[in-house]
């Protein structure tokens, strides 16, 4: 079997341009791969233009791990997001033909599940605006949808230091999710690189009477001696690895010990290979693996077929349930979220259809989505005039 084809789509929201790619092969397989570029859907367009006929076309879709190894290493360049977010798209699509023609999931493929059921949590929920009310009510629609966790960024358009007035505007936020749904269910918070280190400490002293179950990326990401001074001085677990893209950028993490759950995103680290590897080299430091996903459907499903087989799998981003209603049927097949989690996925392969004709009626938008700009939550990030 050889790849004969590749082909580049993307579908438009109101904050995210998903680019899928479409792998087909001699036989007339086709495999489905999925990525959410932040702000850089051109860079990542632009560097499959090149590596497709360098590398794919011709490929045995089977022969997975030597068209990873042959594009992260024969370009003779460090690969970086838009490398490893392009090699991902490819990787995921040659998963999903492997399976569709062995007629299995991929999971199974990748030893078998460990786990009936995949935990998630939701993000996106809070498209309203910045008061205690607003957001009690969000949270209260989260739990009517199925879930038992949830994530939220309460801090604006915060960045370095809070004011006082802008601190505990943002501790109310955290309060009204908190009592909204009871002590039961996980709250998780997301801090986007915000602040200095010492602003973090402080924050996640005064977070602690919520319970959250971490506090995510509370310093910027290129500075991991910040983060450990962080992870030595709070209570509350400390997640990162969104924005770490390289399977040896996770060394110096793992080392220093500065994290307490990882969060690695298939989609921008090199596939589901790739992502499997890291988990097993965190696993070695009895950390936690929660991946990232802010992807569309396709994403999503590979995000489930890796939980399935991570022993030190801890719970899975989710945001489709509070988004456009098309994104999710831009590739139906994915479970729907139960009691707080995920079941198994099907198969065979992904266990996902694209539908191109859905991806046609939402053509690519022109967006910056920009997390540092104020009512950045109401996820609104079309250009003026687009």
């Amino acid at each position: 079997m050889k790849i004969v084809d590749v082909r580049t789509r993307v579908l438009g929201t109101a904050w995210r341009n998903l680019t899928f790619v479409v792998v087909r092969t001699d036989e007339g397989l086709e495999g489905v791969g999925e990525v959410r570029m932040i702000n850089h859907t051109d860079a990542l367009v632009g560097y499959l233009t090149e590596a497709v006929p360098n590398h794919v076309i011709g490929a045995d879709p089977f022969e997975i791990e030597d068209l990873v190894q042959r594009m992260m290493r024969n370009d003779y360049a460090r690969a970086g997001q838009i490398a490893m977010s392009g090699i991902a798209c490819l990787e995921l699509a040659c998963w999903d033909i492997v399976g569709k023609a062995l007629d299995q999931p991929v999971y199974r493929l990748l030893g078998g599940a460990v786990r009936d059921r995949i935990k998630t949590y939701a993000n996106g929920w809070y498209t309203v605006e910045r008061t205690p009310d607003e957001f009690h009510a969000a949270a209260v629609r989260v739990l009517e949808r199925g879930y038992r966790a949830l994530k939220l960024d309460p801090f604006g358009a915060g960045s370095w230091e809070l004011s006082a007035d802008e601190r505990r505007r943002s501790l109310a936020l955290v309060e009204a999710v908190r009592n909204a749904v009871g002590a039961e269910v996980e709250i998780l918070i997301e801090m986007h690189g915000r602040f200095t280190p010492a602003e973090a400490i402080r924050l996640a002293r005064e977070l602690e009477p919520f319970a959250p179950s971490w506090i995510e990326e509370p310093v910027p990401p290129d500075n991991l001696k910040a983060l450990k001074k962080v992870s030595d001085r709070v209570s509350i677990p400390v997640a990162t690895g969104e924005r770490i893209h390289v399977r040896h950028e996770f060394r110096e993490l793992f080392e220093l010990q500065a994290a307490d759950v990882i969060q690695p995103d298939l989609t921008m680290c090199g596939g589901i290979g790739e992502t499997r590897k890291i988990a097993a080299w965190a696993e070695s430091y009895y950390l936690l693996v929660a991946p990232h996903n802010v992807g569309g459907p396709v994403s999503t499903a590979a995000a489930l077929h890796l939980a399935a087989v991570t022993p030190n799998f801890k719970i899975q981003e989710h945001f489709n349930d509070f988004a456009e209603p098309y994104v999710k049927q831009a590739a139906p097949g994915n479970p729907e979220v139960e009691d707080g989690s995920f079941p198994l996925p099907r198969g065979p392969g992904l266990g996902v259809t694209l539908d191109e004709d859905v991806l046609a009626e939402h053509p690519r938008n022109d967006l910056h989505f920009d997390l540092f700009r104020d009512d950045w939550q109401r996820r609104q990030a079309l250009r003026a005039g687009a």
